[in-house]
């Protein structure tokens, strides 16, 4: 794969980093009623897009370059590109340490918000899982994603 960067965790791991995001960032509900109220364990929507972002390098290039690690087909890599384009757009308006409503307010939230539950379906999907269920937290994602 060429000029990758070099890291040790497993694609795996990269995925369920870049689920996890995409789940939270594609619930209102959950930003309601966990982010905008301050419930302790899910971190923040700052947390979420670095979480997204951070391993994968999605902020510097296309999910298409993952295309047989960390993402599937095609599909997932476009559907998570459209989503990881439009949170950071806002997240570069807003700020990194805006407030939670701040981002939630922005009016190109709602078209994240669509994006990001686009591609949560569809690796929930591809992973057999239930794209419904609650959000895990931090914690819980750590305890899945130890090698």
């Amino acid at each position: 794969m060429g000029a990758m960067p070099l890291n040790d965790m497993p694609w795996w791991r990269w995925r369920s980093n870049v689920r996890s995001a995409l789940h939270m960032l594609s619930d209102p509900g959950f930003q309601r009623d966990v982010w905008l109220a301050g419930l302790e364990g899910y971190g923040d929507v700052t947390d979420a897009v670095y979480r997204l972002v951070e391993d994968t390098w999605l902020d510097n290039w296309s999910a298409e370059k993952y295309v047989g690690t960390i993402f599937r087909d095609p599909q997932e890599a476009a559907l998570v590109d459209t989503a990881v384009l439009r949170v950071l757009r806002i997240m570069h308006q807003v700020g990194p340490d805006a407030p939670v409503a701040t981002y939630l307010e922005h009016p190109g939230w709602p078209d994240a918000v669509r994006a990001a539950r686009d591609a949560h379906v569809y690796l929930a999907m591809g992973d057999g899982e239930d794209p419904d269920a609650p959000p895990r937290t931090l914690e819980v994602l750590r305890i899945l994603t130890r090698s």
